[in-house]
């Protein structure tokens, strides 16, 4: 197979960050959410332009997953972050998330879901290696308290739908 020089596999995770970005943007001109939907955003704490309070950082080392649904306010997204005030124990915060700190973004309303490879690195080509993006119909979520992931468990209580990344779809093709 010969090498790739234009770099497929980052043009998609740019493009699938592309609808996390439009989705915000949509949700910050209004000030709202459209209807039963709301975001779980996974996202690295020590990337490059992650912005949240020390004490944030000293309990979340290394990843966080924060809730956009009801309470939030100030969102502002530009093309390579966005910035978002939520309260954590009734303390107000204010955000400061790049797109490629993104792991994943989840919206429980309609079961769909993109996750993202994201290795913390100084080479930006490194940082992004592969995506996935998931629908699972009929499928909920629980949490796992230790490790703060979301696990998509059917309704038989088994892991859910499987998921295929696109390094596993560009080596069957």
């Amino acid at each position: 197979m010969g090498q790739d020089h234009i770099r497929y596999d980052i043009l998609a995770q740019d493009a699938l960050r592309g609808v996390i970005r439009k989705v915000l943007s949509e949700v910050a001109a209004t000030g709202h959410l459209p209807g039963d939907h709301h975001f779980f955003i996974t996202f690295l704490t020590g990337a490059p332009g992650v912005r949240i309070s020390q004490h944030l950082k000293s309990k979340y080392a290394e990843q966080m997953t924060i809730v956009v649904q009801h309470q939030f306010w100030d969102l502002k997204v530009t093309e390579s972050l966005f910035e978002i005030g939520l309260s954590f124990s009734d303390t107000p915060e204010k955000l400061v998330i790049p797109f490629n700190a993104i792991r994943g973004f989840y919206d429980p309303s309609v079961n769909f879901e993109l996750e993202f490879d994201v290795a913390v690195g100084e080479d930006e080509d490194t940082e992004t290696e592969s995506a996935e993006i998931t629908a699972y119909p009929g499928v909920t979520v629980e949490r796992d308290e230790e490790t703060e992931a979301e696990a998509p468990k059917g309704e038989d209580g088994k892991p859910g739908a499987s998921v295929v990344s696109l390094d596993a779809f560009r080596k069957k093709n």
